[in-house]
């Protein structure tokens, strides 16, 4: 029983020092304030760089600013309007506009009840998403669909067929339902 209490005392002094010397300030673990991340994938908008860019530029999108976006991609947002929705110039300026930066805008001065995808440029929204808001269809709609212009639509590919949520939202933060 000796050789245990004693046992049990090293190891509790072991302990106590571990601990203590993770508390000094000096140690060198504290966070490190001069680090440098690397962006790995920028999607505020999913169908800007992964429907209307080709896959070759995908990369080149991840790696730049969206104070970039307008100069290297607005050609190619708008030429995926004309050319694969058969969209006119109004349709495919507007979009660009709209889309371009790549970037969620809040403006949390504006009144909550009209927030939604697209709102802060079409609706005077504050910009954002609802959780609720179905934004690849919102997208499609824009692109495919009369949102902005009801001629040479193709309603067909104005809607990905997806239902709305399956379960409620929570009321506190996360907000997301539960896993199930």
């Amino acid at each position: 029983m000796r050789n245990f209490t004693k046992s049990w005392r090293v190891l509790a002094l072991i302990g106590l020092t571990l601990g203590a010397a993770a508390c000094d300030e000096d140690n060198g673990t504290g966070p490190n304030l001069n680090r440098t991340y690397d962006q790995i994938e920028r999607l505020g908008n999913p169908l800007v760089s992964e429907v209307m860019f080709a896959k070759r530029n995908h990369g080149f999108h991840n790696t730049t600013s969206p104070s970039m976006d307008v100069a290297n991609f607005a050609t190619e947002l708008k030429a995926f309007v004309a050319n694969v929705a058969g969209r006119n110039t109004t349709v495919q300026n507007t979009l660009a506009a709209v889309l371009l930066p790549d970037m969620l805008i809040v403006q949390t001065d504006k009144a909550d009840n009209t927030a939604g995808w697209l709102s802060w440029a079409l609706a005077n929204g504050w910009g954002g998403r609802n959780l609720s808001d179905d934004v690849v269809d919102a997208g499609l709609m824009a692109i495919f669909g009369s949102l902005l212009d009801p001629n040479n639509t193709s309603p067909g590919l104005s809607t990905d067929n997806v239902a709305a949520n399956d379960a409620a939202f929570s009321n506190t933060f996360p907000y997301l339902a539960a896993k199930h």
